[in-house]
């Protein structure tokens, strides 16, 4: 099956997230900038969460790009990926609305642990399919940050019973590390052989 279907449903799955993240926003009560004290935390929280969702949109845009094809079981690891990212407004309202409790701020560090596995196992079940020399698993190479990035999950949730700044900061550190253009699929892609006259790509 052609890729253009699970990557259209997916891209529908993440704006949504998006859109209901913003219609979450509190409105501040007050007209000056004091009264965005008490909103802070959800804000912040917004934001993090708006460049995760961003993160995985491009980074599933790019690996669709990088597959030739789908079948049921790819599929279903997308939907278990979509799984966990369709809970971060939930634990991003719930943490921010505590402002960074224990608990929710763990709870919201599980979420990005479960959806960064759910990557991994999606990345893996399409290289699985089309095989170590495809282009997906050429681009992806050893993957370095794709392993660093559950153990600082990880850690943050720890920190979160003891620091909850720190376990901020260490989702915040994650994000910014994916932030930073990785050109791997790009590259491999580009150099992707073009089909000539009378030819269909592989």
């Amino acid at each position: 099956m052609p890729t253009e279907r699970m990557e259209a449903f997916s891209d529908g799955v993440i704006a949504i997230l998006i859109t209901v993240m913003v219609l979450e926003l509190p409105t501040p009560h007050g007209t000056t900038w004091a009264a965005l004290h008490d909103a802070l935390p959800v804000l912040l929280t917004y934001v993090l969460s708006f460049v995760y969702l961003g993160i995985y949109w491009n980074n599933h845009h790019h690996m669709l790009q990088a597959t030739d094809r789908v079948n049921g079981l790819i599929l279903w690891a997308n939907l278990h990926l979509l799984f966990w990212l369709s809970l971060i407004p939930f634990t991003t309202a719930w943490m921010g609305q505590n402002h960074f409790a224990a608990v929710p701020t763990a709870a919201y560090g599980i979420d990005l642990l479960a959806a960064a596995l759910a990557y991994y196992a999606l990345q893996k079940t399409i290289t699985r399919d089309q095989g170590e020399e495809s282009l997906l698993a050429t681009a992806v190479g050893r993957d370095l940050k794709g392993k660093v990035s559950p153990l600082l999950y990880a850690s943050g949730i720890g920190l979160s019973f003891l620091n909850d700044w720190l376990a901020v900061a260490v989702y915040a550190g994650v994000a910014l590390m994916w932030l930073v253009p990785d050109r791997r699929l790009e590259r491999t892609i580009d150099r992707r052989p073009t089909p000539g006259p009378g030819e269909s790509a592989p």
